[in-house]
């Protein structure tokens, strides 16, 4: 599955949709099929800040436990509750049902340091 347009990336393989000063932030389709079958799905609470480059919750799989981590600064003001629900949706719907926070922008130009679809699309196939 190709990445959307209009989004950008992170090297670890996470995706981030702006609208204003809200970033919205998911798991790349690369990601969920490294991972296999998604069981659990831990995020932050609303209120909490996030950092550039530090976790902001936590998937495990039939696989393995890892860290999702922060495109960018900012403060969490709403966490995707179906998802943590039913964390399999990041496996069928990586890139609409399956966001998992959305996030107050803290610093938009840390939003240059982030990839673009072409160049995620690159990253990602030379993996």
């Amino acid at each position: 599955m190709s990445a959307p347009e209009g989004r950008k990336f992170t090297k670890t393989h996470e995706w981030v949709a702006i609208d204003g000063d809200v970033a919205t932030f998911g798991l790349t389709d690369h990601a969920q099929g490294e991972l296999g079958d998604i069981t659990y799905l831990e995020l932050l609470e609303v209120g909490d800040s996030v950092s550039a480059g530090e976790p902001f919750g936590v998937v495990e799989s039939v696989k393995a436990a890892s860290d999702v981590y922060s495109p960018i600064d900012g403060e969490v003001i709403e966490i995707n509750g179906a998802a943590v629900d039913g964390p399999e949706v990041i496996n069928a719907s990586p890139y609409d049902d399956a966001w998992l926070v959305k996030v107050r922008i803290a610093d938009p130009a840390q939003l240059e340091a982030l990839m673009d679809t072409a160049a995620y699309d690159e990253y990602e196939a030379n993996q």
